[in-house]
């Protein structure tokens, strides 16, 4: 990922997981959007309303996809899509740092 330029920052944190997973929203001028957000160590699961790709920047993550029956492990300058309306489970070992872009 290079600079992000020409975005409007949305100042207020996204915070989920009692404070585990943290993330601030960018703008773009033609509608797109995307977060930067932190990951501690720990299990989550989220849920998606549209298309997601997130993309690894710092850190590693275990990665179970909607459909898979087993994890795949992501690392640094690793991405992978998440189909709309579906869920996903994440296991981190380490804290991982991250950019999640909502494909309409």
């Amino acid at each position: 990922m290079k600079d992000i330029t020409n975005v409007t920052v949305v100042p207020k944190a996204n915070v989920y997981f009692d404070g585990k997973v943290t993330s601030r929203t960018i703008l773009f001028a033609d509608g797109s959007r995307k977060t930067l957000g932190y990951m501690m160590p720990g299990d989550y699961e989220f849920s998606t309303g549209d298309k997601e790709i997130m993309e690894l920047l710092a850190g590693s993550m275990d990665v179970k996809l909607p459909g898979s029956t087993v994890y795949k492990t992501f690392k640094e300058g690793d991405s992978f899509e998440v189909p709309a309306k579906s869920s996903f489970k994440l296991t981190l070992k380490e804290a991982a740092d991250y950019c999640c872009s909502y494909i309409k």
